[in-house]
Parts: structure tokens; C-alpha cells; sequence
């Protein structure tokens, strides 16, 4: 994906393939002045690109990049007329120190002159963000990083947007990650984040983000007491799919952590007697009254072992920064309804075969991916999957 399309260099690299036309989107930060667009439509044999201008303020942090439908009003006017050319509309979002920037692309993700900052400051409200969520009847859906779970809400194709906040009754940690928001194919919304116990929760819109449910639902057993990048993904309506960073070393609650305060269970903080795996939570009625919960720890050995980076500005060298694992873990389904989950793997080797490996030892970045061999469909037509290789 190198050469005079696209990018030379590459810097917290974000992906996304277009599920309506195929197109496949490479976006690159170029430092932290700008970022360059590049995009494929044919399956990565050949690219075009475009360095995306961000703006006169010299930061572009957090890059997130989208597609979905056009609505009839504010920028889907212009969207109306532009599908000639190509069927979606693109949107791009970034931090910019001095909040969340978003911008609506009318020519494919070529150029992006339409948005502008849609929400807060950095320091004080949320310039760093979630993924952009965009639903079947054109809802865009942007999660700013704050202490009260918020979604911030476009019906125009990001002409406008709304605050909703949540999750008053479970709060965030703090230092805390981003919360996600996925939609089904009748465009309920499900907005997920890690609570201030550190449990994983959720709140349901089913009215396309206009009103949030304001009790939370806590998604991860009880029994995993500490959690971090949760992410989600739905497909027919209730089925939906979490994943996240848990531990269950209960004992080491209260205990001293490695700032020798007590320690409540936050990644940031764990020592080296905590373990971290990959979990993944599914639910086939999760817009129930009551939804159930299947939760299962897919990885066999410690994904990361002590404590977790969860603010840039306060990673520890531990035999080596454990900001190993950063920040980019994701879950999808593809088109059978079939979960796929990528993330980093900080314990590899002789560190995931011996007992008694420390944090010094998980300090490896491995990308890996989990999917489900078998087992049921988040689409209520395919029914039970089997093993696809």
C-alpha cells in the first residue's frame, strides 16, 4: 500500500472496507500534522489516494474512518446527487486538540471539505473518540472518551449532531478507553463501555439513538473483575457480539498496586499477579427486558500479564513500556453473521508456556485474530455456522 498513491510511512494505520461497495480504505497519520487517504477497489491490486489537509491546528490523533447510507437531509441533499459517482457516504473524524473533528466525504473518501469540530476539548471533554458507527437508516454514531457515557448523534449525514449521555448509574473508570456503539439491521443501537467497577455495560436505543435506556445492563460475568477495550458488533436485531480484556484475580482486589495504592481493579494499575485474556460476550435476545449472556475466554494463555497503558501520558517501563498492546483491538461480523476479533497479544511464548511469568515477560505486540468455527449466526436467516475452512 506504498508508493505515490499512498502513503511512504505508516503511523497508527486505520482500515475499513466499504460493506456495500467492496472499496477498501488505508488511512495513515503523517505525524501528527495530517493524515493521507488511500483506497483500493480492487481487493488491494491497485490504489488511489489523497493526503487529507486537517486543518491549520497542528494535531490529528485518533483517525477514524466510516462509511454508510445517505439520509434526505443536511449533507445527504449533496448526497443525493453524488451517488452517481459513488453510492456512500464517507466520514472521517479525528482529535484535534481542541476537540472531535468529523467531515463528510461526497466523492468516495477522495476529498473531505464538509464538518468541521462536532464536540469538546481534549482535555476537559472528549476530544478522543470511539469508532464511527453508522446505521442501515443512515444514523452516524461518534463515542467521546468522558466520565459519563455519551454518544454523540447525527441523522444528516453529519450536517448536525446531538449529545446523549448514559450510564449515570455505573459511571467510568478513570484512567478509562473508549466505549463503542454497533447497530443492528433494523438500526437499534447498542452503546457498550467499561463501568466505574470495571465491569463491561450497555444501554439500548431502539429509536435510532434519539433516547438511551438509563439503567445499565452489565454484559461481563461478575467474576471478571477488570476490563478493557471493549468493542462491539450486531446483526439481526438483539443478536449482538462483545469483546473485551478481562481478569478474574480477584484476591489482588484491594491489594497494593504499582503505585502502592489499593488496587479497584483498573488495567492501568495491576500488578504483576494479575493476568489479563481475551474474553468474548455474545447475546442472541439482547433486546430483552432480561437479555442473557454467553461469555467465553477464548485465549488459553494471558494476553497480558500486570498492568495495561490506558493513558499515553503515564505508560510504565516494566522490563519495557506496557503500552505493548496500545490501543487498536475490533470486532466484526462478516456477511454470514460470523464474529472475527483482532488484537494485540502481550504474553507470547515463553511467556504464555511458563507458570510464572511477570509483567517483565509480556511485553511482546502480536497481532492476532480469534473467529467463531462454529456455533450460531448473528443473522436470524444463516442459522447455526460450521467450521468455514
Amino acid at each position: 500500500m506504498t508508493g505515490p498513491e499512498c502513503s511512504f510511512t505508516t503511523s497508527d494505520p486505520y482500515g475499513w472496507v466499504d460493506p456495500v461497495t467492496d472499496r477498501i480504505f488505508n488511512v495513515q497519520m503523517q505525524g501528527l500534522e495530517t493524515s493521507w487517504i488511500c483506497w483500493s477497489d480492487d481487493d488491494g491490486e491497485s490504489w488511489l489516494g489523497n493526503p487529507h489537509d486537517s486543518g491549520t491546528t497542528p494535531l490529528n490523533d485518533h483517525i477514524k474512518l466510516a462509511t454508510g447510507p445517505w439520509t434526505s437531509s443536511g449533507y445527504g441533499i449533496g448526497g443525493s446527487f453524488s451517488q452517481s459517482f459513488y453510492d456512500q457516504a464517507v466520514y472521517y473524524c479525528y482529535n484535534k486538540g481542541v476537540g472531535i473533528f468529523c467531515f463528510t466525504s461526497f466523492d468516495g473518501g477522495a476529498t473531505f471539505e464538509a464538518g468541521g469540530q462536532i464536540f469538546g476539548l481534549a482535555t476537559s471533554n472528549g476530544g478522543l473518540h470511539g469508532a464511527i458507527t453508522s446505521a442501515p437508516d443512515g444514523t452516524v454514531y461518534v463515542t467521546p472518551r468522558v466520565e459519563t457515557p455519551t454518544v454523540i448523534v447525527s441523522k444528516d449525514n453529519g450536517f448536525s449532531w446531538d449529545e446523549h449521555s448514559m450510564g449515570e448509574d455505573v459511571g467510568t473508570p478513570y484512567p478509562r478507553k473508549n466505549s463503542e456503539v454497533a447497530t443492528d439491521t433494523q438500526s437499534n443501537a447498542y452503546h457498550i463501555w467499561t463501568g466505574g467497577d470495571e465491569g463491561v455495560y450497555m444501554s439500548r436505543s431502539i429509536d435510532s439513538g434519539e433516547t438511551w435506556e438509563q439503567t445499565s445492563i452489565r454484559i461481563s460475568p461478575k467474576e471478571v473483575i477488570s476490563t478493557t477495550f471493549p468493542q462491539v458488533d450486531a446483526g439481526d436485531p438483539g443478536k449482538i457480539a462483545i469483546t473485551y480484556l478481562g481478569s478474574e484475580n480477584s484476591s489482588e482486589l484491594g491489594k497494593p498496586d504499582i503505585d502502592g495504592e489499593n488496587w479497584t481493579g483498573n488495567a492501568h494499575y495491576a500488578t504483576t499477579n494479575v493476568s489479563y485474556y481475551l474474553y468474548i460476550t455474545f447475546s442472541l435476545n439482547a433486546l430483552d427486558s432480561s437479555p442473557v449472556f454467553h461469555t467465553v475466554r477464548v485465549s488459553p494463555d494471558p494476553v497480558q500479564i500486570g498492568s495495561i497503558c490506558l493513558n499515553s501520558g503515564d505508560c510504565r517501563d516494566i522490563g519495557g513500556s506496557n503500552r505493548n498492546l496500545l490501543d487498536f483491538n475490533d470486532l466484526h461480523i462478516d456477511r454470514e453473521g460470523r464474529v472475527y476479533v483482532a488484537f494485540a497479544d502481550g504474553c507470547i511464548d515463553s511467556c504464555a508456556s511458563d507458570f510464572n511469568s511477570t509483567a517483565e515477560d509480556s511485553r511482546s505486540k502480536l497481532g492476532s485474530v480469534y473467529y467463531l468455527g462454529s456455533g450460531p449466526s448473528l443473522y436470524d436467516s444463516v442459522g447455526m455456522l460450521d467450521i468455514p475452512f
